[in-house]
């Protein structure tokens, strides 16, 4: 019998659904009313997307953050949590004379905040963990900790007269 693994994710049809819809209300209702859309989607707190796999010794952690700069990124390990942040800027450049008023037609682009909490279910040793950065990609290495199988003990039970 052949066992393949099918991966389901819900949240991530519902996080294309929202923005679908905040895409469509914003197009439609808040375009004139709050100046500049770009501004209303700079504003709201992104959730990239996370892969986690673990072994017996650590838990291996890919983030996507795509036009990330390394600097923009930070990453806080606290007890069994981890919390990733970063942020992406639109790119400022010096506009020509004929730019001055030019306007966005289309931008799919995502600028704003990123943000993504992570429970791990074994506690972790944060001190020993390491971080690489590379394409777009961040890939967390975070040991676990040994914790040592105790054998059942029986109590004795006294009587107290």
């Amino acid at each position: 019998m052949n066992h393949d693994l099918i991966v389901r994710e819900p949240e991530l049809y519902f996080d294309s659904i929202h923005q679908e819809l905040d895409n469509f209300l914003r197009d439609t209702f808040f375009t004139h009313s709050f100046g500049h859309p770009l501004n209303i989607i700079k504003n709201s707190m992104l959730r990239p997307a996370v892969e986690v796999i673990q072994n017996k010794e650590n838990y291996k952690v890919k983030v996507q953050l795509p036009g990330v700069n390394k600097d923009d990124i930070e990453v806080v390990l606290d007890n069994d949590f981890m919390t990733i942040s970063a942020v992406t800027r639109e790119e400022k450049e010096e506009k020509q004379e004929d730019e001055h008023n030019a306007r966005y037609h289309t931008s799919e682009f995502r600028y704003g905040k990123y943000q993504r909490t992570i429970s791990f279910d074994q506690p972790i040793k944060s001190e020993d963990s390491k971080a690489v950065y590379k394409n777009g990609v961040l890939c967390i290495t975070v040991p676990k900790q040994n914790i040592e199988a105790s054998k059942p003990k029986k109590l004795d039970i006294e009587t107290k007269e």
